[in-house]
């Protein structure tokens, strides 16, 4: 068996010395230096366990402070599922609510967005065609817990009540809803979620430590004619947030089933 890397092995002592209470919940860990010498590694060791620790939830890093024992935090839940969507509330915000949190988010659109070449791709549009665009943060109890960077074709809202996301009477309900108010049916969504490194910018953002690991969600909703109405990117911390999908059966199915299912 291949020795275990010297920085999992340090990671492990750490996390080894938090579950014996050595070290609680607000402590500050001694300096890199003084970890390293304890147990005869480099510095560059000690700072790759802490990374690995932080991005876990473990310990958390302030600027220009030094590295604590994270306090414990419930993580999010946060579904995914075409059947929470609502005119009457947000499911972001349900979602808060069940751990005992605030939900809100603040949200920037811009107008007449050229689209680069990938967003394009996914809307089916021509790149530097115009779109709308609106990033997100959405928060609990005011702390960012996930990002979202919606994409939409503005030949397809330009002159109606809801060209503006977050602006008019339908402000805030949501693309389904929205679309709905100028006559189109969204049928559908696809998502292709996968894990990567946080950039610089959404760490900064989520509060959480550059390259945290993050799922990524491409989001991309569809009228029932096919046409792809929006489409998104969204960032979920995986130390504060798990993801679950939650999947409606058809009720044609459950009432054709054949005898033997």
């Amino acid at each position: 068996m291949p020795e275990q890397p010297p920085y999992l092995r340090i990671a492990d002592e750490l996390r080894r010395r938090i579950a014996e209470h050595v070290w609680e919940p607000g402590d500050r860990l001694p300096s890199r230096a003084q970890i390293g010498q304890e147990y005869g590694v480099g510095e560059n060791v000690v700072r790759r366990a802490q990374e690995l620790l932080i991005s876990q939830g473990v310990l958390e890093g302030r600027a220009g402070s030094g590295t604590y024992v994270a306090e414990p935090r419930k993580r999010v839940r946060v579904v995914r599922s075409s059947a929470r969507e609502r005119p009457d509330g947000s499911p972001f915000r349900a979602d808060m609510k069940a751990v005992g949190r605030q939900g809100d988010w603040e949200s920037r659109t811009e107008a007449k967005v050229p689209a680069p070449a990938d967003i394009a791709a996914r809307l089916g549009i021509s790149e530097g065609d115009l779109c709308v665009r609106t990033t997100y943060e959405f928060l609990g109890d005011g702390r960012p817990v996930q990002l979202s960077t919606s994409w939409e074709p503005y030949d397809l809202t330009a002159g109606t009540i809801i060209v503006l996301p977050e602006g008019g009477p339908h402000a805030g309900t949501g693309v389904v809803n929205r679309m709905a108010a100028i006559g189109i049916t969204v049928s559908h969504a696809v998502e292709q979620p996968e894990p990567r490194q946080a950039t610089a910018e959404e760490a900064s953002l989520l509060g959480i430590q550059k390259a945290a690991l993050v799922t990524h969600i491409r989001r991309t909703y569809y009228s029932d004619e096919g046409r792809p109405v929006e489409t998104a990117d969204i960032v979920v911390p995986a130390a504060h947030c798990e993801i679950v999908y939650e999947i409606p059966i058809n009720r044609w199915l459950r009432s054709h089933r054949a005898p033997s299912d």
